[in-house]
């Protein structure tokens, strides 16, 4: 237990600890002041990862970048200036012992940008027609090359183009806007879809009331513009993209290989084909894989991809001129009703007529693309040709039987047989004894029997006027004057008759005569 004594000597402390605290203030009145700081926290500035200085006011960096920025751009002229996000990192492991003044960060901000500097671009403009893209110097060779376009065709000049903005893009896209040379455009009235460049005027042929004769017409251009959308746009490029205005109005406007499509008509052959666009085969069967080579089988309606020289930029004029011409009339047709559609039978022949007229001819560079006759005085009258033709779709026909394999073409051979034929009537498909036999295409069965060389023979006639004959059969399941249809079981072949072995003769014959049944029925 503590004795009062040890009260007494605490409370004494405390006094005396306040005595000197008061006697010290009171003896010092003038004591300086002091501030006290911590250190202050230095900055690593860094650009792309290249340490570039240190500071400790970063306030100041922004402003020296953009500084450095716009001096080198005064002497770099046309090199593209990178685009630079400091970075600043606390130099916590004393890499800096001092900061760095204003003129080191933004020398060291220069030559970071100097040394990563992109390659010398140009302004320039860049037309896209399609597929294709050219960029010249300025606006006003754009005008030139599209003036000189249109100029081929309106040789009085009476058109120009004018670059007006397309207020249907959100970017900033030109269009090119065709008026009379002269013409102001108003920007605000372009509001039309972007499309074809195209001046219409109010010119059309007068009333018919009017047309008093030839010298009722106003001849010449018409309209004029382009078929393509142009889209022209401000840009920057690599200065070696640059085109001279010769080399790109080549390229918009020469001839250049484009693709198209084109369909097979009837009686087409790759050689044909060939010849008529005068491309050369091994590129038709180059630009599509399923063909193999010059003899691949084409058929009509089949879509062939081929080039044909064309410019990406054609332009479609019409004019209005007076012609004299010998023309025809369009066929007339009388339709029958009982005829199968591959029979015609021409009723009148034709005879050319001659007339002067008045036409609006409307042309694709120079290919014309439509005709309109505005007035015209005939001389000799045209008398039209009148066919008659059939309506009903005649008959289709099939391979006879499932598989097999041809053993024996259609023409002259060499005797398989004694008493055989040198000359074969039809085509063999060699199968198996008792293979199903089928009708090629419904008819009337007009012989069921034994006949010679055939053996076991059907003949079937057919709505169209064509036979068809199946020989050599082991079985036969239908008789004279039966009705068959098409693909019915009519037989089971064999090796009757003058044969060699297990297979089908298969003959068509047209009026009596037999003809290669592999130019009917796909074998």
């Amino acid at each position: 237990m503590r004795s009062i004594y040890y009260g007494i000597r605490c409370v004494t402390k405390l006094r005396t600890a306040l005595f000197v605290t008061g006697l010290f203030f009171l003896l010092v009145p003038n004591l300086p002041e002091y501030e006290f700081r911590l250190p202050e926290k230095r900055s690593l500035i860094y650009a792309g990862g290249e340490l570039i200085g240190a500071t400790t006011d970063t306030e100041r960096v922004k402003s020296l970048l953009m500084q450095a920025r716009r001096e080198l751009s005064a002497e770099e002229g046309s090199f593209l200036i990178p685009e630079i996000v400091p970075e600043l990192r606390p130099d916590t492991e004393g890499i800096s012992e001092k900061n760095s003044s204003d003129e080191e960060i933004k020398q060291a901000f220069r030559q970071y940008m100097a040394a990563n500097r992109l390659p010398a671009v140009e302004r320039s403009y860049t037309v896209k027609v399609n597929d294709t893209i050219v960029s010249v110097k300025d606006a006003d060779t754009v005008k030139n090359i599209l003036d000189d376009a249109l100029a081929v065709y309106d040789t009085e000049r009476k058109y120009e183009v004018q670059l007006v903005k397309d207020t249907d893009r959100e970017l900033t896209v030109l269009r090119a806007d065709i008026r009379k040379s002269g013409e102001e455009s108003d920007i605000s009235e372009i509001t039309e879809p972007a499309g074809a460049a195209l001046i219409t005027e109010e010119i059309g042929e007068p009333e018919e009331s009017e047309i008093s004769g030839f010298d009722s017409f106003d001849y010449g251009l018409e309209e004029v513009g382009f078929s393509e959308y142009i889209e022209i746009s401000e840009s920057c490029v690599d200065e070696t993209e640059l085109l001279e205005a010769a080399a790109a109005a080549d390229l918009l406007t020469g001839m250049q290989a484009q693709q198209q499509i084109y369909k097979v008509q009837s009686g087409d052959t790759l050689s044909v084909i060939s010849l008529n666009l005068q491309m050369p085969l091994d590129e038709i069967i180059e630009l599509n894989d399923e063909l193999e080579n010059e003899n691949s089988i084409i058929r009509p309606g089949q879509e062939l991809l081929i080039t044909v020289p064309e410019p990406a930029l054609s332009v479609l004029w019409t004019e209005t001129a007076r012609c004299e011409e010998i023309y025809d009339l369009p066929i007339e047709y009388v339709y029958n009703d009982e005829w199968y559609t591959n029979k015609k039978v021409t009723l009148k022949e034709p005879s050319a007529g001659y007339r002067e007229a008045v036409n609006r001819i409307t042309r694709k560079n120079d290919e014309i693309v439509d005709t309109e006759v505005l007035y015209e005085e005939v001389g000799i009258e045209a008398v039209a040709k009148v066919v008659e033709i059939g309506t009903i779709a005649p008959p289709t026909y099939i391979k006879p039987l499932s598989g097999g394999r041809i053993s024996s073409t259609f023409g002259r051979r060499s005797q398989p047989k004694k008493g055989a034929s040198t000359y074969h009537k039809g085509v063999d498909i060699a199968v198996p004894t008792g293979t199903s036999v089928w009708a090629s295409s419904g008819g009337t069965v007009t012989r069921a029997g034994w006949a010679g060389g055939y053996g076991n023979v059907v003949c079937i006639q057919h709505a169209d006027g064509k036979e068809t004959r199946y020989g050599h059969l082991s079985k036969i399941y239908v008789k004279a004057g039966q009705q068959v249809r098409q693909g019915q079981v009519i037989a089971a072949s064999g090796s009757t008759g003058v044969s060699t072995g297990p297979h089908l003769h298969f003959e068509i014959r047209i009026g009596g005569e037999a003809v290669n049944p592999m130019n009917y029925v796909n074998f």
